[in-house]
């Protein structure tokens, strides 16, 4: 007669390594697409269309990791029934999974906008953006070492973070804004700029949703302080 606790052995560790691989994707995807956005930043820099034309082409990777992280998920969902802790795992993974997914479609909408701005004269702001792809690209790796090892205290930095990043895009925005009142030549590429420097922003806004989704992970809760936003954008009627 089989031993059932054998059995029930079994089915756990085959569960685990399950879950293990599926967050061993989520990391490589998280690798992918911090290099997407500092290729993306690279190749504004240094005003480098076939890097950037790279960059995009490069972006139906991610979207492809992200659809078997999906249908993994969903098949730990349906087979294994998982509970608590077990159930937190899964979906953090999915929404983490789609999280990063959308962080390569902003690189890779950096990247577009970087082809068009190299078709126009160098703009002197336009050396304030790797700065802002630097404190995104430095969010992002830092919340992905976190999830890896479970660190809620080191995503609830990176939460915090969110704000300097906002300052930064604010004080760009502004900069931009000025150039384009002072001459009507720089508003095509200042314009791109500010939709680059946006994209940005919002990478900025998706590795705080992951900090969150960590913090969940560990916690079983939510964070219940609001987003400290930096971002005054919207409040601006003149720089």
């Amino acid at each position: 007669m089989t031993d059932p606790h054998i059995g029930q052995e079994h089915i756990s560790k085959s569960y685990d390594a399950e879950l293990a691989r599926l967050i061993e994707e989520i990391l490589r995807m998280g690798k992918i697409a911090a290099d997407q956005l500092a290729s993306a930043s690279e190749a504004v820099e240094e005003r480098n269309s076939e890097l950037a034309a790279r960059v995009v082409e490069r972006d139906g990777t991610l979207d492809a990791i992200e659809h078997d992280v999906s249908h993994d998920v969903l098949r730990l969902l349906a087979l294994r029934q998982p509970i608590a802790r077990d159930l937190r795992e899964v979906l953090a993974a999915l929404r983490i999974a789609a999280d990063i997914e959308r962080i390569g479609d902003y690189a890779a909408n950096v990247a577009k906008r970087g082809i068009a701005l190299n078709q126009a004269a160098p703009v002197p702001s336009a050396a304030a953006l790797p700065r802002l792809a630097q404190v995104a690209g430095e969010m992002l790796e830092d919340v992905l070492t976190a999830y890896r090892n479970r660190d809620s205290a080191a995503a609830h930095e990176v939460w915090e973070r969110d704000e300097q990043l906002d300052t930064l895009y604010t004080a760009l925005f502004r900069e931009l804004l000025t150039y384009m009142m002072e001459d009507p030549r720089n508003i095509t590429p200042c314009a791109h700029l500010l939709f680059m420097a946006k994209n940005i922003e919002r990478i900025g806004d998706h590795a705080t949703n992951i900090a969150e989704n960590v913090y969940f992970l560990v916690h079983g809760e939510t964070l219940v302080e609001a987003r400290r936003k930096g971002d005054l954008t919207s409040a601006m009627t003149k720089p």
